[in-house]
């Protein structure tokens, strides 16, 4: 088996790198640290990713599906202004919930990119929570 220490990236495919790297700048408010040809890296807090270039169609999901997405942490306070601030740009957040149980507790809401990509931003109060354990409260009495 191996012992991996953890996460060093992952990949969001986009059509066009100079959109993606506005949204995920001006729009997510990412760090951009390096470009290449066919790829930008991003920083988001200490975690990084990378958006690439990719000559296949991208539909990760049907119409408003979520089940492939990636989720980016923001406080509280920071949730409410995030979606005030989407809805002035016309990022339309087809999915809104508060979850008080499973994996990841907190209040969620899901939107595309320019590229369809699903992001999710929660406001994470408890999680990683693994099955049969109650898991860390990070903040608040969810």
């Amino acid at each position: 088996m191996l012992k991996t220490q953890g996460v060093v990236h992952f990949t969001i495919p986009v059509k066009d790198l100079d959109r993606a790297e506005r949204f995920y700048t001006e729009v997510m408010g990412m760090e951009r640290l390096r470009r290449t040809h066919h790829m930008v890296f991003m920083r988001a807090g200490t975690d990084c990713f990378v958006l690439s270039y990719s000559e296949n169609p991208i539909d990760p999901n049907p119409g408003d599906a979520h089940d492939i997405h990636h989720a980016f942490r923001v406080s509280a306070a920071e949730y409410d202004r995030a979606k005030a601030f989407l809805a002035q740009r016309g990022i339309r957040i087809f999915k809104e919930e508060e979850r008080h149980s499973g994996t990841f507790h907190g209040r969620s809401a899901y939107f595309h990119d320019p590229d369809r990509n699903v992001l999710e931003i929660i406001d994470l109060v408890r999680g990683p929570v693994a099955e049969g354990e109650v898991g860390p409260l990070l903040r608040g009495s969810a």
